[in-house]
C-alpha cells in the first residue's frame, strides 16, 4: 500500500513537484532529484531493499539502471510534527506528469528516464516491449519503465504533454521519441514508413511507434534526444567557428544562451 501524499506543481517550463507530507509519510525519488526540503525530513539514500535484504536491494537497484535511473534510490521521510515538505524538479523544459497508477490497473509503461518521484510503495521496475521490432527500431528502445503500486507517481514528459484515450481498435502513428507512456492494454509496435522518400528527405522517421487501444497514452513534444541533437548541432557549429577564429570554448556556451552571433 502505498502512502497517500498531497503535492503541488510549481512553474511553467521548468517544474518543481512539491509534496506534502503527514508525520511518518514518505516519497521517494531518483537521486539527485531532491530541490529543497523542510524541517523534519530525513533523507536515506538506498538500493531500494526495505524487508528484501542486500540480493533485494541488488535486484531492485539493477532494474532500476536497465531503465536508465540510478542505481540507489532516495527516500525522504517526514519525522517531525505538522505537515512537511520536499519537492523534486524536472531536469529539463517540460512537463511534471501525475499519474495515479490505482485509476491504470496498478501499473503504467513510460520511457526511459521518465521517473520523477513517487509516493512509498512505487516500484520502478524494468519492462520490454511486447514486440521485438518495436525494441530493435522504436525510439522508447525495447526497455521501458514500468511504475506499479497503487498510489501517485510523478513523470517528466518533454516539452507539452498530450493525452489521449485510445477506443478499442483506435490507431495513432506516432514519431518513437515522442511516446512518453502508455498503459498497459495498448498495443504497441513498429511501422515502417510506407514512402521511403519522404522519410528520407522529409524529415521525418523512417519508422513510426503503433499505438492501438483501448488504453491512454501520453505523449511529448520534445524528447530530450531531440532537444539534445539540436544543442549538439549548434555547440559543433560554434566549435567550427572558433577553430576558424580562434575563440574559445567560453562562447559555445555563451552562443547557445545567448543567440547566435557574427564574429
Amino acid at each position: 500500500m502505498a502512502d497517500d501524499i498531497d503535492y503541488e506543481i510549481i512553474g511553467n517550463d521548468m517544474q518543481i513537484v512539491e509534496i506534502e507530507l503527514d508525520p511518518g509519510e514518505a516519497v521517494q525519488a531518483e537521486a539527485g532529484a531532491m530541490a529543497y526540503m523542510g524541517p523534519g525530513i530525513q533523507m536515506q539514500t538506498s538500493m531500494g531493499n526495505e524487508g528484501g535484504g542486500l540480493l533485494g536491494g541488488l535486484k531492485k537497484g539493477l532494474k532500476r539502471a536497465l531503465t536508465g535511473e540510478s542505481f540507489f534510490i532516495t527516500s525522504f521521510t517526514h519525522k517531525g510534527s505538522g505537515k512537511g515538505h520536499v519537492a523534486f524538479a524536472a531536469p529539463y523544459p517540460g512537463k511534471i506528469l501525475p499519474l495515479d497508477l490505482g485509476k491504470f490497473g496498478g501499473s503504467i509503461l513510460c520511457q526511459k528516464d521518465a521517473f520523477l518521484c513517487a509516493a512509498r510503495g512505487i516500484e520502478v521496475e524494468v519492462a520490454f516491449t511486447r514486440k521485438l521490432g518495436a525494441g530493435l527500431f522504436g525510439g522508447e528502445g525495447f526497455i521501458l519503465q514500468r511504475l506499479r503500486g497503487n498510489g501517485l507517481a510523478f513523470v517528466h514528459i518533454g516539452g507539452t504533454v498530450i493525452k489521449k484515450d485510445l477506443a478499442v481498435g483506435e490507431t495513432y502513428h506516432v514519431d518513437t521519441g515522442c511516446v512518453a507512456a502508455f498503459t498497459e492494454t495498448v498495443s504497441y509496435d513498429i511501422t515502417w514508413s510506407k514512402d521511403f522518400k519522404n522519410a528520407l528527405f522529409g524529415g521525418e522517421g523512417v519508422v513510426l511507434a503503433t499505438l492501438t487501444g483501448p488504453g491512454t497514452v501520453y505523449m511529448q513534444s520534445l524528447p530530450f534526444s531531440r532537444l539534445a541533437d539540436r544543442i549538439y548541432a549548434a555547440s559543433a557549429s560554434h566549435q567550427h567557428r572558433g577553430e576558424q577564429t580562434g575563440i574559445g570554448g567560453s562562447d559555445i556556451l555563451g552562443g547557445l544562451l545567448g543567440g547566435d552571433r557574427s564574429f
